[in-house]
């Protein structure tokens, strides 16, 4: 008995519903896995700007950054990391950089945000249960209300 070469409309079917099948389960998997590399993303974010805010201190604590009295030592904004400050032990006054680019919070998908709008500030007088802006910026936090595959809310991280 010879075969024809084309698909029987029963094989069509069930290749159909099998691919079918596959997507169904896939689907959740890739959800997992983009929730997974944007947390990724979110660790690596916070860590760089949070390591650029204690380098920016220790360099006003070293007194390479001019600090006027009464005022924390910690940069005003987050665009100070990324555009330096003056080094005052240096005669020629460089800049001293702690950030090449500020890093947006990979959960905000507005574009229409600045890198710095992303992120919510908390200023070295603010309360560490309720963050508030101020004078100063001591630390960042995600904005997004979600909560983390580890079960720790994002604004928590």
């Amino acid at each position: 008995m010879k075969r024809s070469s084309g698909f029987t409309l029963i094989e069509l079917l069930v290749t159909v519903t099998i691919v079918a099948i596959l997507s169904v389960i896939a689907m959740p998997m890739m959800e997992l896995v983009v929730q997974r590399n944007k947390e990724q993303e979110l660790k690596t974010a916070l860590w760089q700007i949070r390591g650029a805010i204690d380098a920016y201190k220790q360099a006003t604590d070293d007194g390479r950054i001019a600090k006027l009295v009464g005022e924390s030592g910690y940069p005003k904004s987050l665009d100070d990391l990324v555009q330096g400050a003056d080094n005052m032990k240096d005669p020629k006054k460089a800049k001293i950089y702690f950030l090449r680019r500020l890093p947006r919070d990979p959960l905000v998908s507005d574009p229409a945000l600045s890198a710095s709008e992303t992120w919510g500030k908390r200023s070295y007088e603010s309360g560490p249960d309720s963050p508030q802006e101020g004078a100063d910026v001591f630390d960042i936090y995600p904005l997004s209300s979600g909560v983390g595959l580890n079960g720790i809310p994002y604004r928590e991280w």
